[in-house]
C-alpha cells in the first residue's frame, strides 16, 4: 500500500519473523513497518534511516512528526513498529489469552530481539547495504544493543534521549528516577500552585467516595498519582492542570470530563507491553522484582495520607496497576512471572563499545525525568566514537518538539 501526504510518499512493508531468532524454524511473528520518501525524490538512491520508537510497546507514529521532514531531506526513512505493537502481531490481553505460555512467549520481546528484526528488514529493504539508525527514547536503548549485536548493518547512530546505563539493574534505576520526579513535581505546581489544593482535594475525596471511570473500574488514590507521568514531556507537561481545573462537577463529585481524561491517560489498552515489560527492559542476567514498587519505600514524600502535599508518580509499573486496568487485569499471571524471572540475557557488550567504529551522536536532556543524566553520562564516555550534546533547553520529547531542530544538529554531529 502506498498514499502520498504532506509531501510525502509513504509505503507499507511486512515480513515474518521467527519468535525466537535462536530458533529460526520455529514459531513466527510478523512485523510491520511504514517507509517515508520526499515526494521529489522517491526514485532517488536515498540511504536508508530507520527509527525506532521510545517504549517498550509503542508503535511507530502514525501523524507526520516534526523531525520527519528534515529527516527526509536526506533518507529514505522506515518506521518500524517494534514486534507486538501497532500492525505487528499484537501482543495483548486477548492474543496473549490463547497462549500456554504468554510470559515465556514475552521473553522474545526485548531490545535483542528488536534489533534482530530490524537486521531482517535491512536485509530485505537494503541488501547488504548498512543503515543509519535514530533511536528516541527506549529506541536508543535498543540502538546500543544494535551496536552491541550487529554493528556491521550500521552506517551512524543517532540517539535522542535514550542513553541508558550499561550495567545498572531496574533497582539502581528507579532509585535514581524517584527524586527526578519529584523535582518534575516541584516545577509543576511552582507554576500552577492553585494545583495543590485542588490535587489535595481529589485525592481526600477518592478516600472518602467511590468514583467509577468510564470502564467500569473504580479510581483509586494511587491510580490518580500516576498521572504524573505527563510531568516529562513538553508537550504534556500542562495536560495534568488542565485536567485538574475541570476535576469537579460539584461539591460532591468529579466531573465527567475529568473522569473521561483520566482514564484515557490512565489506561494502559493501547501500550499493555509498556506495563509487561518496562521493568525487564533494564534486567541483565537478574529479575526486576517489581523494583519500582519496593524502592518506593524509601521515598515517603509519594505518600499521599491527609494532611500531606501530593505529589504525582511518573515512569513507574507497580503489582497493582495489574489489579486497577481493565486491559492489564488478564494479564497479572504473566506480569508475575515477567519480574520473577532471572535468566535474561544481557543487552549491551561493554567490552565491544569500548571498541565501536559506528559513527554516533547523543543528545542529552538535562532535566529528563525519564533518564537519568549521570547514568547517560558515563555511557556516553564509554562508547568510542560517540558524540554528545548536553541540554536544558528541551525536555524528553525535544525531537518531536524542536520541529527538526534536534535532530538536525545529530546529523551534523554524527557526520563530523
Amino acid at each position: 500500500m502506498t498514499y502520498h501526504r504532506s509531501g510525502l510518499v509513504f509505503t507499507d512493508h511486512t515480513i515474518t519473523v521467527p519468535l525466537d531468532h535462536a530458533r529460526p524454524d520455529g514459531t513466527t511473528i510478523e512485523v510491520f513497518a511504514r517507509e517515508a520518501v520526499a515526494a521529489d525524490r522517491r526514485g532517488k538512491d536515498l540511504p536508508w534511516l530507520l527509527y525506532l520508537q521510545g517504549g517498550p510497546g509503542h508503535s511507530a507514529p502514525r501523524s507526520t512528526v516534526g523531525w520527519l521532514p528534515r529527516a527526509t531531506r536526506d533518507y529514505r526513512v522506515l518506521l518500524l513498529d517494534q514486534r507486538g505493537t501497532g500492525r505487528s502481531t499484537p501482543a495483548n490481553r486477548r492474543s496473549l489469552a490463547h497462549l500456554a505460555d504468554p510470559a515465556g512467549y514475552l521473553r522474545h520481546f526485548r531490545a535483542d530481539s528488536i534489533v534482530r528484526d530490524a537486521e531482517l528488514f535491512r536485509a530485505h529493504l537494503a541488501g547488504d547495504r548498512p543503515w543509519s539508525v535514530l533511536g528516541q527514547s527506549f529506541g536508543g536503548f535498543c540502538a546500543l544493543t544494535y551496536l552491541s549485536l550487529a554493528p556491521e548493518g550500521l552506517r551512524e547512530v543517532m540517539i535522542a534521549g535514550g542513553l541508558p546505563s550499561l550495567t545498572a539493574g531496574p533497582e539502581e534505576v528507579y532509585r535514581a528516577a524517584y527524586p527526578r520526579v519529584l523535582a518534575h513535581n516541584e516545577r509543576f505546581f511552582a507554576r500552577y500552585p492553585e494545583d495543590q489544593a485542588i490535587a489535595r482535594r481529589v485525592v481526600d475525596h477518592l478516600g472518602r467516595r467511590e468514583e467509577l471511570l468510564p470502564g467500569g473500574e473504580r479510581l483509586t488514590r494511587r491510580r490518580f498519582q500516576s498521572l504524573g507521568i505527563a510531568l516529562g514531556a513538553d508537550s504534556t507537561f500542562d495536560t495534568l492542570h488542565h485536567l485538574l481545573e475541570e476535576a469537579f462537577a460539584d461539591d460532591k463529585a468529579l466531573s465527567d470530563v475529568f473522569l473521561r481524561r483520566v482514564d484515557a491517560m490512565a489506561s494502559y489498552t493501547e501500550y499493555p507491553l509498556y506495563a509487561l515489560l518496562h521493568e525487564a527492559a533494564y534486567c541483565q542476567g537478574e529479575a526486576s522484582g517489581w523494583a519500582a514498587h519496593r524502592v518506593l519505600g524509601e521515598f515517603p514524600e509519594f505518600d499521599p495520607e491527609p494532611g500531606g502535599q501530593v505529589r504525582f508518580l511518573g515512569e513507574m509499573i507497580f503489582p497493582w496497576h495489574f489489579e486497577e486496568d481493565p486491559a492489564l487485569i488478564p494479564l497479572r499471571d504473566c506480569a508475575e512471572e515477567l519480574a520473577a524471572h532471572r535468566a535474561w540475557p544481557r543487552l549491551y557488550d561493554p567490552d565491544r563499545l569500548s571498541r565501536n567504529e559506528v559513527p554516533v551522536s547523543a543528545v542529552i536532556y538535562y532535566d529528563d525525568m525519564y533518564v537519568e543524566r549521570e547514568h547517560s553520562l558515563r555511557t556516553a564516555g564509554m562508547v568510542r566514537g560517540l558524540t554528545w550534546w548536553i541540554t536544558n533547553e528541551y525536555a524528553h520529547d525535544g525531537l518531536k518538539a524542536s520541529d527538526g531542530a534536534v535532530l538536525d544538529r545529530l546529523i551534523t554531529m554524527v557526520r563530523r
